[in-house]
């Protein structure tokens, strides 16, 4: 409270546990600003009932007994709502992330927001409601930011990332023994085995054990210290250890409930709600290193490849394209790389991009169509078609790799096949697992850079419930690319779309020493997949047509 009233303070970030005076400190902020420094102001709860709730539950009475307040806002106004209140010198707002119209066309000084980690990632269309908010304090010189949250998942905490950003002030305290500093911290909290009521903290410089009075005690003594350089954001960091309504032993028999369930959203919700910290779930993930160790040379076209396909990433400033070729069972090798720099929005880069194509003997090719790009991906495999170049979109979820059947846009003129990105990554991450030559082991060639294998195994698999049911899902490590996992995965639909049935298919050897044929804008001969469905048969003509 005292930084949310700092004029050098310009944001003020509050990662902590659950209960010990978060959204308090945001109802103080608000009668600070309606009677020390009338401000408009806008509170932001996870959804509009939360703020409906708010209002009533906390706003209300704290207006209502409170004179100094009590005098400036009249509750009686009719022209005031329960989320819209008036006083002398500016406004309350309040607004839930949820609802695109209460964060637009308002231009407000104080913005407070609470529980960002349970924010939608999108308020309607109109993007993060976050960054929706800031743009209504922009043009203020004397603006002010709080963010107010108890963290949730590693990676993919707001609260994280802003008190990332922030000086990271964390609370010390000094030892009552040893009169030492240091910030309170679970791993010192120690007991006997099965005795939860025995918890004491344990000094991490004199070894002194704490009861609870001495705990609350040296919490007496505290000061906030900061870990890095301030520049205008004051961040601060608390866990439930600090809180006067906790014991020890209470929180160590929490922990062992929580500890023998073997529920992972239990421990998730005690973490997030006692230690204040983001949980980081032990997801299954695969190390690049491996993947770099067995790279190998081969000369032309491996023995072995009966079919070779390409994934195209869109992205902003270039296309990212793998090309693979498939052997029996799905045995695969990468045979090239590449990214093509330049504006997607331009025809050129669609030119080079199929000439470099037409170098390899392609069955088929899927370009990704969900970016910026979508009307030129559309327009440019509408007429390659009957090549089986395919404009697809990646969709999550349980579905099949390749779609029965395609889908057409409005107004648009070319095919769209939605397909199961996740189901292709399933059977991706099981291929990258085998690690002997065969069906679905995946060949690489030397000469790859690391950052190509961290890109392929870029994602963990974690499992959340969804109605109960547990449900897989594919979430990018914090600072890694994803667009090799990308490549990939569109490569495999599009040997998916082939529908090749594989006990027909008879190995044969390629003679890599032969020379490679022209370039073809046809598929090559040998192996012969199943004629696609979407290839419409000729037309018939009759008398109403002719007429």
């Amino acid at each position: 409270m005292d930084a949310i009233s700092d004029p050098l303070v310009h944001t003020v970030v509050v990662k902590t546990s659950a209960q010990v005076g978060k959204t308090e400190a945001i109802s103080n902020a608000v009668g600070y600003f309606v009677a020390q420094d009338p401000s408009s102001m806008l509170v932001i709860m996870p959804t509009l009932e939360m703020a409906q709730s708010f209002s009533k539950d906390r706003l209300g009475p704290m207006i209502r007994d409170t004179p100094a307040l009590r005098e400036l806002i009249v509750q009686e106004d009719r022209q005031d709502t329960l989320l819209h209140k008036r006083f002398p010198g500016g406004r309350l707002i309040v607004a839930g992330a949820n609802s695109p119209a209460s964060l637009a066309s308002r231009p407000l000084r104080v913005i407070l927001l609470d529980e960002i980690d349970r924010y939608p990632a999108s308020a309607g269309a109109e993007g993060d409601p976050i960054e929706l908010a800031k743009a209504r304090s922009k043009n203020f010189w004397n603006r002010k930011l709080v963010l107010v949250s108890t963290p949730t998942v590693k990676n993919f905490s707001r609260i994280d990332q802003a008190f990332d950003e922030s000086d990271q002030r964390r609370f010390s305290v000094p030892c009552p023994h040893c009169d030492e500093h240091q910030v309170l911290v679970w791993k010192n909290v120690k007991w006997e085995p099965d005795r939860p009521e025995t918890a004491r903290y344990v000094c991490e410089h004199c070894g002194a054990e704490w009861r609870d009075a001495d705990r609350l005690r040296a919490v007496a003594r505290g000061e906030w210290r900061a870990e890095r350089p301030f520049a205008g954001i004051a961040g601060f960091a608390l866990n439930e250890l600090y809180s006067p309504w906790a014991r020890l032993p209470e929180v160590a028999r929490g922990f062992l409930d929580v500890k023998h369930s073997r529920s992972q959203q239990r421990m998730q919700a005690w973490q997030n709600t006692v230690l204040g910290e983001s949980y980081e779930e032990a997801g299954e993930s695969l190390d690049s290193t491996g993947l770099a160790a067995r790279a190998e040379t081969w000369e032309g076209l491996p023995e072995g490849v009966l079919y070779v396909t390409a994934g195209v990433d869109v992205q902003d400033d270039r296309l990212e394209v793998e090309v693979v070729g498939w052997g029996m069972h799905e045995e695969s090798w990468s045979l090239e790389y590449f990214a093509i720099y330049g504006d997607p929005g331009t025809v050129t880069l669609w030119a080079d991009l199929e000439r470099r194509l037409l170098e390899h003997k392609l069955h088929a090719v899927c370009i990704d169509s969900g970016g910026h790009f979508t009307e030129q991906t559309y327009q440019f495999t509408r007429d390659r078609l009957k090549r089986r170049w395919y404009a697809i979109k990646g969709m999550a979820g349980r579905r099949p790799v390749w779609p029965k059947r395609a889908t057409r846009p409005s107004r648009a003129k070319s095919l769209v096949f939605a397909i199961g990105v996740d189901a292709a990554k399933d059977q991706i991450y099981s291929h990258l697992k085998l690690r002997s030559p065969g069906p679905g082991y995946c060949h690489f060639p030397q000469g790859r850079e690391d950052w190509y294998y961290a890109g392929l195994v870029s994602e963990t698999v974690h499992t959340k419930y969804t109605k109960g049911f547990p449900v897989k899902e594919y979430k990018r490590r914090s600072g890694t690319r994803n667009e090799p996992l990308d490549c990939r995965v569109y490569a495999y639909a599009a040997l998916c779309s082939m529908q090749v049935n594989w006990s027909r298919v008879q190995p044969r050897k390629v003679d890599a020493a032969s020379p490679a044929p022209a370039p073809s804008a046809t598929p090559p001969k040998g192996p012969t997949p199943r004629t696609p469905w979407h290839v419409p048969p000729p037309r018939r003509t009759n008398w109403v047509k002719n007429w």
